[in-house]
């Protein structure tokens, strides 16, 4: 396996620094009071520079990066409603070729401006409603070559150093002594504009998710056996494909995703965690539609994934997925028969299905639904502090068992790589 591991690395990475996006059709957002409603916008500029401004209700928060092939800029928001003029959007003005909008999921809305000709982000802000004035949303686009353009796209899809502090906790080459521990990336689903599943009580999964991580995290690092990466330490939407690069540019030794599942109005009753490892072939229908949905964030968010490997690629990762897979596999067992102790598990609680997250081909890997918000009981669970310290421990003894078969096996040399 090492005398391919390089080809494999590169073909992977290839794959994926190239899926760069382009956004769906916008949605219509229905009007709700509880929304900002966005009542106008305007675009004034021209070739060089470019002031779009958007009139609402009151203030939204928002993100804005830029994407490449065709060139765009996205701007991220909270749900809202677009109570625009008619044609909106549609004439050309200066480096701005056209904009659409609209919602993109429950819970978020986006705005997408096609351009004419490379441009960066000068400034992009919202400020409050004053006296006579709207709320108003302000994007400046200052015009740039290909070169950097495309820099700052890469740069954007990269873990940022401040978040990598962060989220690491440790630099990893701060001690000796953390060199030998194995790396363990635990990554909280969702985040940011990506909710997920929303429960009943209006708490998200994103939230949930996130809170349990660092639960986890803090026993783990408390334990002094490892050393812990998390995707995500705060309310942000991170790509499927940088959680899995995280991983793969850190050669950790596991890679775990934290989730809570849902089921919608009329599909039945189910509760009590699960257990996934990747497939290719669901192992049955829901599992089938829960790696659909959890995969379309990305798409969401801006991230076109139809664009998969070539047939070279898909052989060369496959060799390497097929000892990956017998590790997950392993580690899933484990976390099964430990969870099973403290915590309520699904009727059939290890199953198969197509994360993307899961796809590191050198990387062991799990995905973890810790129970279902749609079911009362679970929720009850999901947000208690007992539960999740109960739980946690018992992932942590998982992890333990794991390494420690590892160690005393064949497979020494992978988890220290």
């Amino acid at each position: 396996m090492a005398g391919y591991r390089g080809l494999i690395a590169v073909v992977y990475a290839i794959a994926a620094f190239g899926l760069i996006g382009r956004p769906g059709a916008p949605a219509a957002a229905e009007p709700h009071a509880d929304y900002p409603v966005a009542t106008d916008s305007r675009i004034g500029g021209d070739d060089n520079q470019i002031r779009f401004v958007m009139d609402f209700s009151r203030k939204v928060d928002l993100r804005a990066f830029t994407l490449a092939d065709p060139y765009r800029v996205v701007v991220d928001l909270p749900q809202v409603v677009f109570n625009l003029p008619p044609k909106s959007g549609t004439h050309s003005r200066g480096l701005v070729k056209a904009f659409r909008f609209g919602l993109i999921m429950q819970g978020g809305s986006r705005i997408v401006f096609d351009l004419n000709k490379p441009a960066r982000i000068d400034r992009a802000f919202s400020i409050d409603a004053t006296a006579g004035q709207p709320a108003r949303l302000v994007l400046d686009l200052v015009a740039t070559d290909r070169e950097s353009f495309m820099r700052t796209v890469a740069r954007q899809s990269q873990p940022q150093p401040a978040a990598t502090t962060g989220a690491i906790g440790r630099d990893p080459a701060a001690a000796p002594d953390d060199k030998a521990k194995p790396i363990v990336v635990l990554d909280p689903g969702h985040g940011g504009i990506d909710n997920g599943t929303v429960a009943s009580t209006g708490v998200a999964e994103k939230s949930i998710v996130l809170d349990f991580a660092l639960r986890l995290r803090e026993r783990l690092e408390r334990s002094g056996k490892y050393h812990v990466v998390m995707t995500r330490t705060d309310d942000t939407f991170i790509p499927l494909a940088d959680r899995v690069r995280m991983a793969r540019i850190r050669q950790a030794a596991l890679f775990i995703s934290i989730h809570a599942d849902a089921l919608k109005k009329g599909e039945g009753e189910a509760q009590g965690a699960t257990v996934y490892t990747l497939s290719e072939t669901a192992s049955d229908a829901v599992a089938a539609q829960l790696a659909e949905d959890e995969n379309r964030a990305d798409i969401i968010a801006g991230i076109d994934l139809s664009h998969e490997p070539g047939d070279v690629a898909d052989i060369l990762i496959d060799l390497a997925q097929r000892e990956t897979k017998s590790y997950s596999v392993h580690f899933a067992k484990s976390l099964v028969a430990d969870m099973r102790k403290v915590a309520r598990m699904h009727k059939h609680p290890m199953k198969s299905a197509g994360f993307r997250v899961l796809k590191a081909p050198d990387v062991p890997s799990v995905l973890i639904e810790l129970g279902y918000v749609s079911s009362k009981d679970d929720l009850q669970h999901l947000t208690s502090d007992s539960w999740q310290d109960k739980t946690a421990a018992a992932i942590n003894q998982a992890i333990d068992r794991y390494f420690a078969a590892r160690v005393a096996g064949p497979a020494t040399a992978r988890t220290a790589r």
